[in-house]
């Protein structure tokens, strides 16, 4: 046995950390409610869970997507790691709730991921690790 679940798998995945951000931002149980950063780091993970998923949750990526090329169009030019970048000081400098920090941080993945360099590196290593863990 590999993992604490067994084959939880990409999909499951994806499921575990939606019921997680959308339960764990409210709180309300016995654990208290995540934090900004905790939010933000499973919603960057919840977004290349849906990439990596296809299927229903293949929706939020074409959205985000959708919503790039259309920054795109209004601002001929403008490429995917500025976009990645607005998005960042967005995430690090407006006052944000968790719940939008969590959303950020899925719109800010998918950006940061499609933009290279560093970050797309970082996309597909946890792309793989993710692959590895389910």
């Amino acid at each position: 046995m590999d993992s604490l679940f067994g084959n939880l798998g990409i999909v499951g995945l994806a499921v575990a950390l939606t019921v997680l951000l959308l339960f764990g931002i409210k709180g309300g149980g016995k654990v208290k409610p995540l934090g900004w950063w905790p939010c933000l780091i499973l919603g960057m993970l919840a977004g290349s869970a849906y990439a990596a998923a296809g299927g229903i949750f293949k929706l939020v990526p074409d959205l985000v997507g959708s919503l790039l090329d259309m920054t795109q169009s209004i601002v001929p030019g403008v490429t995917m790691p500025a976009v990645a970048l607005v998005l960042a000081i967005v995430i690090f400098f407006k006052k944000l709730s968790t719940k939008q920090v969590a959303l950020l941080g899925i719109v800010f993945w998918y950006a940061a991921s499609g933009a290279g360099g560093l970050w797309g590196t970082v996309s597909k290593a946890i792309a793989n690790l993710g692959q590895q863990v389910a």
